[in-house]
């Protein structure tokens, strides 16, 4: 029997090669069906979680286990990570047909879900890629991303792309994919329209930590227990962006970033405490 795919990170501590520290001290579970939503400023380190999650970074040892096992060293089948890079790949600017990529990646040995995609997400078949817009050439990434069954699914900002149709759409089909089979989400996104009620779990980033996660409903009282209630957002928005408020307070303008020792920056780690840790660049999420 197949192990349910989970997420697990224990103690994650992550440093680029150029001693900048990308994240500290992260421990996570997430279970099997799941969808969650990863959230937080630019630079939070979104992007460099979900990479390290696919194995495209090396983690250390005993710090991750993606349906029981270390996804650098015996990947899993099925992880499948989708990022904002591939629209800019060459090829897929070229004058090639939609129905010779989503042959190349299985599509003619999975036909129901390549028909389900495709009508998903809109897609025409006839197109030629060298001759449609971002969005389109989207659309068709999502859909040869997915067309061989997935176990485990990385998406970073993959949606910004899309109309609010299309996104709506998309959605609902991975809803329904992780209410049907044993099948797990994480999605890192800045835009939270339509949302409301999508994910079961929440995971709020700051700085290179988790600042809190859970169970979205459990997360989402804190909006029905402030003052006031919420105004013309939805909940998520509301607790969004008072987390987005209060991270900003604690770390103060990008200009005026406090200093510490030479060579290092003060900065936020582990739940709400502080420290110091090496300068320099982020990835963009």
């Amino acid at each position: 029997m197949a192990t349910p795919p989970t997420i697990e990170t224990t103690s994650l501590t992550y440093t680029f090669p150029d001693a900048t520290t990308g994240l500290s001290n992260i421990t996570l579970t997430l279970p099997s069906r799941s969808r969650t939503l990863l959230v937080g400023a630019n630079g939070a380190g979104k992007t460099t979680l979900l990479r390290l999650l696919a194995g495209k970074r090396l983690a250390p040892a005993n710090t991750i286990r993606l349906a029981g096992a270390d996804p650098f060293k015996e990947t899993p089948q099925g992880v499948t990570y989708l990022g904002l890079e591939w629209v800019l790949n060459a090829i897929v600017r070229t004058d090639i047909g939609v129905g010779e990529l989503l042959r190349s990646v299985g599509g003619d040995a999975y036909p129901d879900r390549r028909d389900e995609l495709v009508g998903v997400l809109d897609i025409d078949t006839a197109w030629r890629m060298h001759a449609v817009s971002d969005g389109e050439r989207r659309r068709v990434q999502l859909a040869m991303g997915l067309i061989r069954p997935w176990t485990v699914l990385l998406l970073d900002e993959i949606t910004v792309d899309l109309d609010v149709w299309s996104r709506a759409q998309f959605l609902g089909f991975l809803r329904r994919e992780t209410e049907a089979r044993d099948c797990t989400v994480v999605y890192a996104t800045h835009v939270l329209d339509n949302l409301a009620g999508w994910p079961t779990h929440l995971v709020h980033m700051h700085l290179g930590t988790v600042k809190g996660w859970g169970e979205a409903e459990v997360m989402l009282k804190e909006v029905d227990e402030r003052e006031g209630g919420v105004t013309g957002n939805s909940r998520l928005g509301e607790l969004v962006l008072g987390w987005l408020r209060d991270d900003l307070k604690e770390r103060g303008p990008r200009s005026q970033h406090k200093r510490g020792p030479e060579g290092w920056s003060y900065s936020v780690t582990g739940l709400g405490g502080y420290g110091f840790e090496p300068k320099g660049g982020r990835e963009e999420n």
